[in-house]
């Protein structure tokens, strides 16, 4: 069993991307997830596409790193108001050339800031929004994946399961962390699989979005069995953030837990591959 493993550039948002990418590097990454925010200027790199992605292509080759997918963080697809919604629209559309400079293999957004549930058009507008991203993305040849978060329109397994369904060739970013938060069990991700385009973990537990490794819930062991069984192939990353207090996230030294969960995945998928040469 191949599976890489990548390390998110959020985890080191206190830094620049530069900084970052050393970090990641001298973690022993060989691939990584950029996001945009603190490190990286997404309204600069649609203006500038073809100079900012040079830019982080030439440091991504000087740190020996592999880009695994980029995060753009565009939440208001959702709302109500249509400049905002129109706006982040927008600068997806703007940010396509930059990604396509960058030669990412794919892009994961959110999918839209929550709305209450009297909000009954909220669905509607998310589902636009998207149907339109796609067909852009798609013109441009990146797939694009929505990540099932706390606090939007897809939180749950089922809102977004749905939300695929009703916008053809929208794709998954499945972070395990925003299960396991949320009490989700295993077997309510496996609807998930035949979707999922990238994975995302961290160390959580039920009402934490993110512990410390010995305090959390995240068993590597069965999530590497899992994916392997859904015949996944995609790159696993490690992400921690630094949004303390959000759903319980505790603040971590992102470091050294970064290297604890890289080594435990390492040995669980070398346990596996093991497993699986002896059946």
């Amino acid at each position: 069993m191949m599976t890489e493993f990548s390390c998110h550039t959020w985890a080191f948002n206190d830094l620049t991307l530069p900084e970052a990418l050393g970090t990641i590097a001298r973690l022993g990454f060989r691939y990584v997830d950029i996001g945009s925010g603190a490190s990286l200027n997404a309204a600069r790199a649609a203006e500038r596409p073809q100079a900012v992605a040079a830019e982080i292509k030439a440091d991504l080759e000087t740190f020996n790193l592999k880009l695994a997918d980029l995060y753009l963080m565009l939440p208001r697809i959702s709302i109500e108001a249509e400049d905002k919604r129109q706006a982040d629209m927008n600068l997806f559309k703007a940010l396509l050339p930059f990604a396509t400079a960058l030669g990412t293999p794919g892009i994961t957004l959110s999918p839209g800031l929550i709305h209450p549930a009297d909000d009954l058009d909220a669905q509607d507008r998310t589902v636009a929004a998207l149907r339109e991203m796609v067909k852009q993305a798609k013109a441009a040849g990146l797939p694009i994946s929505v990540e099932p978060h706390l606090d939007s329109m897809a939180a749950t397994p089922e809102a977004v399961l749905k939300l695929v369904q009703d916008v053809p060739g929208l794709e998954i970013t499945l972070d395990w962390a925003h299960m396991i938060c949320q009490g989700v069990r295993t077997k309510d991700v496996l609807p998930l699989l035949d979707h999922t385009r990238h994975v995302q973990v961290r160390q959580a537990a039920r009402s934490k979005l993110q512990t410390p490794f010995d305090k959390g819930k995240l068993d590597v062991d069965e999530v590497l069995k899992t994916l392997a069984e859904a015949n996944y192939n995609g790159v696993i990353c490690i992400e921690y953030m630094k949004t303390v207090g959000w759903h319980g996230m505790v603040e971590v030294d992102a470091i050294a837990e970064s290297a604890q969960l890289r080594d435990a995945l390492r040995d669980a998928r070398d346990r596996l591959a093991l497993e699986i040469a002896g059946d």
